[in-house]
């Protein structure tokens, strides 16, 4: 007998990447915060990283 995990489904998936790229996203907000990286470093890595993750532009960017 197989032992299987059920399936998540599409909106689960999509919470957990949301999660992901918020989680993603605060750590660039610290980097900035504490001068770690450049806004313009900021700016790209936020591009890059909303389209590799497939996010719109409805996602809420807060500066600090």
């Amino acid at each position: 007998m197989f032992l299987t995990e059920p399936i998540p489904d599409h909106s689960e998936i999509e919470n957990q990447k949301l999660a992901l790229f918020l989680r993603q996203k605060e750590l660039l907000d610290t980097f900035l915060s504490h001068g770690a990286i450049s806004k313009a470093q900021y700016d790209k890595s936020l591009g890059d990283l909303t389209q590799k993750m497939g996010m719109s532009d409805n996602i809420p960017i807060t500066e600090k």
